[in-house]
């Protein structure tokens, strides 16, 4: 029997809730206070970019201090943010793209990995490395729904998790295909709520978000 690798339980977490947040944060604090609004709203797999200097920072604090929440790092674009991203305790990671070293370093990465994809090539590449569960992005630019519709001809055994350009309105296409798990987003993560620190708003639209079905 071949051996379970810890990517094939990605699918494991984009089934936690209809949309994995995409987070950017200022610092741990700001991570903290996203990340329990989230969870409170009912979205526990949480997706915090590496795009910032203090997102590592971020991803242990909110391992350590937020209950039910399954954090991860997300922008992983090079090889060497893997262990520093799982040491902060990520458990799972999630890639814009892939390129052949990143692919090869994704699969033999000790959490799950979410890598990205935006054409059919892409996503064959990385089922040569034993991937069944894809990020599709950017989704909208890339062609949305209608790529996925036609990716589940040729490449029936793929799960996605679509994202870039998703909103509340646009979700429930994606979630109705049989091939899509989960959508990504940052939608209930509004600009001005973060500013005003107004975590309640951010809570009602995780809570709207977490209902979604396809």
């Amino acid at each position: 029997m071949t051996a379970r690798s810890p990517h094939d339980d990605v699918l494991s977490i984009m089934t936690l809730a209809p949309v994995i947040p995409v987070l950017t944060v200022r610092d741990a604090e700001d991570g903290v206070a996203q990340a329990k609004a989230l969870v409170a709203g009912g979205l526990r797999a949480i997706e915090v970019t590496l795009r910032t200097p203090g997102a590592l920072g971020a991803i242990a604090a909110i391992a350590h201090r937020v209950p039910g929440a399954t954090v991860g790092a997300g922008t992983i674009t090079h090889p060497s943010q893997i262990d520093a991203a799982v040491a902060a305790g990520a458990r799972f990671l999630v890639s814009p793209g892939a390129s052949p070293r990143l692919a090869q370093a994704a699969a033999g990465a000790p959490v799950p990995f979410l890598p990205g994809v935006a054409t059919a090539s892409e996503a064959m590449a990385l089922m040569e490395l034993g991937f069944r569960a894809l990020k599709l992005f950017p989704a909208e630019a890339v062609g949305g729904v209608k790529l996925l519709k036609a990716l589940a001809g040729p490449l029936p055994d793929l799960k996605f998790c679509p994202t870039g350009g998703i909103d509340l309105a646009k979700a429930p296409s994606y979630l109705a295909l049989p091939n899509v798990v989960c959508v990504g987003g940052s939608w209930m993560l509004p600009r001005q709520a973060l500013a005003d620190g107004n975590y309640a708003t951010i809570e009602a639209l995780s809570r709207e978000a977490s209902a979604l079905k396809g």
